[in-house]
């Protein structure tokens, strides 16, 4: 057998009545359209639920797959002990899946497990379910910070799990919409917010999954999306396959989107690959923006692939440069991307070295290796990068946070001899208050010590 069809839930505690104690009638649209999709699932009489939650343990590289024979979870977090669950877990299925993600070059398995506890985004859909009679073991699935095209990946690895079993399979996708639809919500208002629900929830109902995999990330960021990533996993699940699909319901009320859809496989449709077309326009548009690039950007790009291809730095700098990198000094910052994911970034606040354009041949290749948040840059990974060279212009000192604007300015935050840097006009941060935070914790500097502040202008090459 394969997957039957899968469906997309929100997971707002305020649903169970015992946790929204009346409330939870502020959003009955979506609990209306959570029963429907229960009696679905029931009327496809699955043999396994696989259950994608993005409050599952999450890893940014490994997806976690829930050990043990099953599990519990309550709703005690919420208030509402009383209210519990259990379930098991399909071990031979989680087997084989594990071993066809290792096939696919995909870090996949039962390794960090930190609570053996059903998740809320788990445990929601379990509740519906079992109340219209559902009552089969699970695969529970973690999300990661890998790629989108990974995440669909490792949903082809799943339908391929199930395809060798044999398994009557149906795909529940656990995932909330935007968080900053409303300003009187609990994580406030983004114009992002709406822009994302709308774009989403237009995929839903017209079962075009290719858009759950080309999604703006600076979009998704300032949203505060929560299960676009689930959703990509299911879509991968569904690879080749028709669907029928209808998009139940959507609600932003509490200044949270719940979008509520279901995919009733058809049968094989050819054209519904989107893992290969997302990775073709990826390869097209990563082409087309490196034929673009300035020489700042090229420079990072050669001294860089040099490094990683040969282990040797880059000994001369190429003919034909501007006169503005050859002839002036300047700190520079080397920024490396992929996927919309930081995947490196060092700098100077000052001139190290005798122009600028060394300075970005020596931060360029500190971006790819010396960067403690990540591991050095492998020759597989080349292709995928997206880079941007900021160079810094003079630091002046601020007596307050107010001179301070996050798209104009950098920020150096300074004690003693501790000093932590941010460049402006960064995907999340969009506050000031925001912004010297993160330079501090990069400088190991507390909010309760006393600190001076900077302020710096970029010119940014991407």
């Amino acid at each position: 057998m394969s997957i039957l069809g899968a469906v997309i839930v929100p997971h707002p505690p305020l649903i169970i009545p015992t946790v929204g104690r009346g409330r939870e009638q502020e959003v009955q649209s979506t609990i209306d359209a959570y029963r429907t999709v229960a009696k679905q699932v029931a009327a496809w009489e699955p043999e396994v639920l696989i259950i994608t939650s993005p409050h599952q343990v999450m890893y940014a590289d490994y997806f976690h797959i829930a050990p043990g024979q099953g599990a519990i979870g309550d709703m005690s977090a919420f208030g509402a002990g009383q209210t519990k669950l259990g379930v098991e877990y399909d071990a031979q299925l989680r087997d084989e899946l594990i071993r066809r993600a290792e096939s696919a070059g995909l870090r996949a398995g039962t390794l960090g497990e930190r609570n053996p506890s059903l998740d809320h985004g788990t445990f929601l859909p379990l509740y519906f379910l079992q109340e219209s009679g559902v009552d089969c073991p699970i695969l529970r699935i973690g999300l990661s910070g890998f790629s989108p095209i990974d995440h669909y990946r490792l949903g082809q690895c799943i339908a391929q799990a199930v395809e060798t079993l044999r398994r009557r399979a149906v795909f529940i996708a656990s995932g909330d919409l935007s968080h900053k639809l409303r300003e009187d919500g609990p994580y406030g208002f983004a114009p992002e917010g709406p822009e994302f629900d709308w774009q989403i929830t237009e995929a839903m109902a017209a079962g075009d999954f290719l858009q759950f995999l080309t999604m703006d990330p600076a979009l998704c960021d300032r949203a505060a999306e929560c299960g676009l990533r689930s959703f990509q996993i299911m879509a991968g699940a569904l690879d080749g396959l028709a669907v029928e699909s209808k998009l139940l319901s959507y609600e932003g009320v509490t200044g949270v989107g719940y979008g509520v859809a279901t995919f009733a496989v058809t049968g094989p449709d050819e054209d519904r690959r989107f893992g290969e077309q997302c990775a073709e326009l990826e390869r097209t548009r990563l082409a087309e923006k490196k034929a673009s690039e300035d020489p700042w950007v090229k420079l990072a790009r050669l001294s860089l692939e040099t490094f990683v291809k040969t282990g040797m730095r880059l000994e001369c700098l190429p003919d034909g440069l501007p006169a503005e990198m050859t002839g002036q000094t300047a700190g520079a910052f080397v920024s490396l991307h992929t996927h919309g994911q930081l995947r490196g970034c060092i700098g100077t606040t000052g001139p190290t070295t005798e122009s600028v354009a060394w300075e970005i041949v020596q931060n360029a290749v500190s971006a790819c290796s010396r960067d403690p948040r990540f591991p050095p840059v492998t020759v597989a990974e080349l292709d995928s990068l997206e880079y941007s060279v900021d160079v810094l212009g003079q630091p002046e000192p601020i007596s307050s946070p107010a001179e301070l604007d996050v798209k104009k300015y950098g920020v150096i935050v300074s004690c003693g001899g501790r000093r932590g840097l941010l460049l402006p006009d960064l995907a999340g941060v969009d506050t000031v208050e925001q912004q010297i935070d993160i330079a501090r914790q990069k400088g190991g500097i507390s909010s309760r010590e006393k600190y001076t502040l900077e302020r710096f202008e970029v010119v940014r090459h991407t």
